[in-house]
C-alpha cells in the first residue's frame, strides 16, 4: 500500500510527519490521512510532492521498487 511505503520511507529518512509536510508543501493533516489509510487514493500531484520531499520517484511510492522495477 502507498500509505505503508510513504511511512516506511519517511521513518527511514528520520522525518516526522510535520517535517515531511513542510518539505512537501502538503498539509500535516493530509500526510497523516494518507499514512493512516483514511485517504486511499491520493492525487498524483500530492504523491509527486511527497516523492520529491522523500527524494524518490512517484514510481517508487507506488511500486515500492527503485525506478518502478
Amino acid at each position: 500500500m502507498i500509505s505503508q511505503k510513504i511511512k516506511r520511507l519517511r521513518i527511514k529518512k528520520k522525518l516526522t510527519q510535520e517535517k515531511l509536510a513542510y518539505l512537501s508543501g502538503i498539509s500535516h493533516n493530509t500526510i497523516a490521512k494518507i499514512e493512516n489509510d483514511a485517504t486511499k487514493n491520493p492525487a498524483v500531484k500530492t504523491l509527486s510532492h511527497i516523492a520529491k520531499a522523500l527524494g524518490v520517484s512517484v514510481d517508487r511510492l507506488i511500486t515500492g521498487k527503485p525506478n518502478g522495477l
